[in-house]
């Protein structure tokens, strides 16, 4: 028989997939068959010729099992699909028998069924299939990642339980994630009292890793639509700071931090000559994953031959340093299955903070 949890959560970018990864992670330590589904798909891609969450596609790829991926994926909404479906023009039980089909089949291939929910509780409403109602639907019991707080962790656990109760959904685990590390068992504490007499367990996940948050270069050329270039080895890198190199050569050098993605006017010929050259230097490697060239102005072609001749990621974008800038510092980054860095990061980290047995035990 198929054990099986759906891992649900109280709002976006609280850490499903995150959890998700590691609890595949975990899994497959002490089960032999190990399987991850994504009902409800609002992120699509093309993948192997099929329509599928961006989520399935990587946990597809990550895992070896791309033969699986339609299975791990039975709804997405695609551009439309909301309105088609309100229109009528989509049989209103189509979504649910989708899904349950698709977990049906799983349920026979794996010994332990990994299913990720889609933002908070009442995502996919629309469709008459949200989280607590797919969870309900499936009989998994609930896994709820929450954020690292105490008072807005509690109030927003308490608003998203009132639709899985409603639904007759069993949340039996509540996972605080993204934790202040000074303040992890004050939190944990807190969180247990108010939850005390309620018969879900309270536990932890991950504290707050800005590198967990950090694109790579792949991610930033991803958001903004436009080629990589340079160094193609590169593009897992992880950018953990965002530099404008609005100062002389001599201070944008001198401050860079730990992989830094600097980005630099396109008329600033000496800072690219100067950037191109270091590259080949380790210590500057090291603080330097790429640049962002921004500005109307052309690259002088002698500098397009150092930058090119250097081998150094770039990207180049007609919009203003500081436009640029303020889009990627506003932007959160999600993982990919590029990001070998993010997992073997994710994993390590897995065995040391989450106690699968104990989650094991609660499902």
């Amino acid at each position: 028989m198929c054990r099986k949890i759906f891992i649900g959560a109280t709002g976006q970018h609280c850490g499903k997939t995150t959890i998700s990864l590691s609890l595949m992670h975990l899994a497959r330590k002490k089960y032999e068959r190990v399987g991850f589904m994504k009902p409800l798909g609002p992120k699509w891609i093309e993948f192997n010729g099929t329509t599928v969450d961006k989520d399935a596609a990587m946990f597809s790829s990550v895992f070896g099992v791309e033969e699986d991926v339609a299975l791990m994926s039975p709804v997405t909404l695609t551009p439309g699909t909301t309105r088609r479906f309100l229109d009528g023009l989509i049989d209103s039980a189509a979504p649910r028998r989708a899904i349950r089909a698709a977990c049906n089949e799983l349920e026979k291939k794996y010994d332990f069924l990994i299913i990720e929910g889609a933002g908070h509780g009442g995502v996919g409403s629309v469709i008459g299939m949200n989280n607590a109602q797919i969870a309900a639907e499936l009989n998994a019991p609930v896994l709820l990642v929450t954020g690292g707080g105490i008072g807005n962790v509690i109030d927003a656990v308490e608003l998203n339980l009132a639709l899985y109760q409603r639904e007759k959904t069993d949340v039996r685990i509540i996972m605080a994630n993204k934790l202040v590390s000074e303040k992890r068992l004050n939190t944990l504490s807190y969180l247990a009292k108010a939850f005390a007499g309620s018969g879900i367990m309270v536990t932890s996940a991950f504290d707050y890793l800005p590198t967990l948050a950090d694109p790579t270069l792949l991610h930033v050329s991803e958001l903004l639509g436009l080629a990589l270039n340079g160094d193609s080895s590169e593009r897992s890198r992880l950018c953990h700071n965002i530099q404008l190199g609005a100062a002389s050569s001599q201070i944008v050098i001198d401050h860079l931090e730990t992989s830094t993605l600097l980005i630099v006017t396109s008329s600033r010929d000496e800072l690219l000559v100067t950037a191109s050259a270091l590259h080949h230097i380790p210590e500057y490697k090291a603080r330097l994953a790429g640049l962002i060239i921004a500005g109307h102005v052309p690259v002088s072609g002698i500098t397009q031959r150092i930058l090119d001749d250097s081998n150094i990621p770039y990207i180049r974008i007609k919009e203003t340093s500081s436009e640029i800038f303020y889009q990627l510092r506003e932007h959160v980054s999600k993982i990919g299955p590029e990001d070998s860095e993010k997992i073997e990061l994710i994993n390590s980290i897995a065995e040391r903070y989450i106690d699968f047995d104990a989650i094991d035990n609660m499902i």
